[in-house]
């Protein structure tokens, strides 16, 4: 059978969008079974209440919840288990040291396929506050407003 080609997303974080303010992303691998992997590919997975945290010189995935496989038999995976990210050393070290800086975290953003490789972007972020939420709300209304102006305009409405 031949290789996945592009990029197939699976589950993506929009609450993270929303709660913190990514200031840079990255791409990790994870080390899965593989009835994880065939759960990956039904398009069962959630992001919800997920995070990365360094442990031992490594970063691991918390909180994700992939379902048990439903074809799989007594060798299934536990849905909640903590998974190693697949990071270069220098890619680890950088991160690191963004890290230690007060009030960042890493956030997962979303888990994807790429060239048939199951993968995870990871959001470099700091948390919103709620005054910074809702100023975020207002300007995503007013441009929504201006896009629906400017359509009647354009289809000669008003």
């Amino acid at each position: 059978m031949p290789r996945e080609k592009g990029r197939k997303v699976v589950t993506s974080n929009r609450k993270a969008w929303h709660d913190y303010a990514i200031l840079d992303t990255y791409e990790a691998g994870m080390a899965l079974t593989g009835t994880e992997v065939k759960s990956l590919r039904a398009g069962r997975a959630s992001l919800v209440d997920a995070f990365a945290q360094e442990r031992g010189g490594e970063f691991y995935l918390y909180g994700m919840h992939i379902p048990e496989y439903t074809q799989g038999t007594w060798t299934n995976h536990e849905p909640r288990r903590t998974r190693k990210l697949l990071l270069n050393r220098m890619e680890i070290d950088r991160l690191l040291g963004k890290l230690k800086e007060s009030g960042l975290t890493l956030v997962p953003l979303s888990v994807y396929f790429n060239d048939g490789w199951a993968k995870v972007e990871l959001g470099l972020a700091r948390g919103k506050k709620s005054y910074d939420k809702r100023q975020d709300l207002a300007k995503r209304d007013a441009e929504r407003e201006i896009q629906k102006v400017a359509g009647r305009r354009s289809k000669g409405m008003e």
